[in-house]
Formats: structure tokens, sequence, C-alpha cells
């Protein structure tokens, strides 16, 4: 009952500002992978208890077919499986936001032309900086070109050892170390995010209390 997890949170003083449907986009279908059905499944969660935000991304490939696939062919099954997602939560107002996560996805060119070929008004991004970073991309650069498709952000920074695995792993789970204690340059993201009137949640995806609330406190002193 999403209603449960609702209250759960407002028992604690937490509002929900999104809901994470992370999915296999470029694997093939089946019962038994994360896909199109649980995106719509979270699409039907968010809007039932006034979340307007569901977050996915392409994901990693697992199998063969979805390694091997081409940048065109890449888009084209990103597109097949947000199809159906995307209508869905254009009719209930909630936004599907797609983060970098991926070889394709961590491409802002790439980005672009895939929501280019989705085109719906009901997607956008989900600026990740940590993993964009990870993935060969940059953050600036992203914010720049589509600032006005970034409507949720997750902050992660990255430490230097990081640099030896840059554009050949994609995606992270949460940060071990504090903002402004990497190789990101978080101030300059900051700024490049207001620059474009970026005014959305954003999203602490750091390990640890202190490293969080130090990273809450460089972000307030921006």
């Amino acid at each position: 009952n999403a209603f449960d997890i609702k209250r759960l949170f407002e028992s604690r003083g937490v509002n929900i500002t999104s809901v994470c449907a992370h999915a296999t986009l470029l694997d093939p279908s089946a019962p038994w992978r994360y896909g199109t059905s649980q995106i719509v499944k979270a699409i039907r969660m968010a809007a039932a208890i006034g979340v307007k935000h569901v977050i996915t991304t392409e994901g990693d490939a697992h199998t063969n077919f979805g390694r091997s696939l081409t940048q065109e062919e890449g888009i084209f099954q990103i597109r097949e499986k947000l199809y159906e997602p995307l209508r869905l939560a254009a009719d209930y107002g909630v936004k599907v936001l797609l983060e970098p996560h991926g070889r394709f996805t961590d491409s802002t060119a790439t980005m672009e032309r895939i929501l280019d070929a989705c085109n719906s008004d009901a997607l956008g991004i989900n600026l990740d900086t940590g993993n964009l970073w990870l993935g060969g991309g940059d953050s600036i650069e992203m914010i720049r070109k589509l600032g006005n498709k970034i409507e949720h952000v997750h902050w992660k920074d990255l430490p230097v050892e990081m640099q030896a695995y840059r554009g050949k792993i994609f995606g992270c789970g949460m940060a071990q170390i504090p903002l402004g204690m990497g190789v990101l340059d978080i101030p300059k993201i900051y700024q490049a995010l207001e620059d474009v009137g970026f005014d959305g949640y954003t999203t602490l995806e750091i390990a640890g209390q202190e490293a969080v609330l130090e990273s809450y406190r460089l972000l307030q002193s921006l």
C-alpha cells in the first residue's frame, strides 16, 4: 500500500520527492526483468500519493543482446521501453526522469537524442553528478545543454581513486565521501544549475551521517 509508505515518511516529518524505478532498459523484456511494467507501477504509486517524479535509467546491460546494441539500437530500445510509461505519466501528471547511469545516458549528446526520440513532455532528467562523471560525462555540459530538462539532482562526489575507472564502469550507489572532498567541482555545478534557473528537489546520495551533514553545510554555503 503506497499510502503506508507515505504515512511512514510523514510520521518522521519527511516528504517523498521521487519514486525510484531504476530499470534494465537495454536487455530484452522478460517477466523476471525490471522494466516497463515496473515503471508503470511506480508511476501509479507516485500519482496516488502526490509525488510528481519517477526516476529511472537505462541500467547496466546483463545480456549479450543488451551489451551488443549499437547507439541507434540502444536509443530505440530505451524509446520503446518508455513509450507506454510516458503516455501513462502524462495522463497522471507525473514526470519520468531519466538518470545518467550507463553508456548512453552518460553522454550529453546521446541523452539529448533519447529525449528527442521519446518526444514527450512527461520525460525529463535526474542529474546524478557522480554517475555522470564516472561514466565519462560532464555535469556542466549537460546543464548548459539540457538544463531546461533537469528537474531533480542527485548529489555525489567521488574520490580521486575513481579516476582509473572513469568511462569503464557506469553508475555507483552512495558516495563514501562528503561533497567537496573529491574530483567534482561542486560549487561550479551548483552555479551552473542556478544559471539555468533550476529550483527543484535535490538528494544527497551520500553514506554516513557526518558526510551527509558536511555535504549539506557545503550546499547551504553556496
